[in-house]
């Protein structure tokens, strides 16, 4: 009985979503437009990431690509290969003529 038993809690266990996981965000994230609140919704991203994104969109002006957020401070290959899936450059006037 043990046996059964067993692969069931190890299939169970890893189907499980970790704590604390977030879900990604259901729509990309505009890198020149988004929220603090909303680079919060990627993975991988908390408060001081995310006001990192802030502050260098402020002193470089928008996007031009996705690849521009590898200027911020704390993201490197591995973390911008994870978001870039999630992301989209747009400009806020683009985004209000929906």
């Amino acid at each position: 009985m043990k046996k059964s038993f067993y692969p069931w809690v190890v299939w169970l266990g890893l189907s499980l979503p970790l704590p604390g996981a977030k879900q990604p965000p259901a729509h990309p994230v505009n890198l020149n437009t988004a929220t603090a609140t909303e680079f919060m919704q990627l993975p991988g991203v908390g408060r001081r990431t995310a006001e990192r994104i802030l502050a260098f969109r402020k002193a470089n002006g928008p996007f031009q690509r996705p690849e521009d957020l590898l200027g911020v401070k704390g993201i490197g290959e591995k973390a911008f290969r994870r978001l870039q899936p999630h992301l989209t450059v747009a400009s806020a006037a683009a985004e209000g003529d929906r």
